[in-house]
């Protein structure tokens, strides 16, 4: 990928596990290359309010074999990137969810100690 585009980010994890991705989702073979004629490739011109961090990004894993000669690698990618996608929306659901029965719980103990405290 090109790591002097204004829109690639790294990310390295606590677990040794590094992210390489377009902010835009435009490169379809990520973490390993970007478009060839990427139409919003823009150079990085500065790294304001960044913080970076004192180790060297790991080296980007191997090229599966095959990759730019199919679509298979990019559609089984999209694929994955779908499954995560879809759970999205489901698990904000679920936290929302519990967050509001949290609520309502406090809601109701605040209740019943303002009723003891009336009598």
């Amino acid at each position: 990928m090109r790591q002097d585009c204004k829109y690639f980010e790294s990310r390295t994890y606590p677990t040794g596990d590094t992210v390489r991705k377009c902010d835009l989702d435009l490169a379809p073979e990520a973490p390993w290359r970007c478009p060839v004629d990427c139409p919003k490739y823009e150079r990085r011109l500065a790294d304001v309010a960044w913080n970076h961090g004192t180790l060297v990004t790991p080296a980007t894993p191997e090229e599966p074999p095959g990759l730019g000669q199919d679509d298979s690698i990019a559609a089984l990618l999209d694929s994955a990137e779908d499954i995560v996608n879809a759970a999205g929306p489901e698990i904000k659901a679920q936290v929302e969810a519990e967050r509001l029965a949290e609520a309502n719980k406090a809601k109701g103990i605040r209740r019943f100690l303002r009723r003891k405290k009336d009598r």
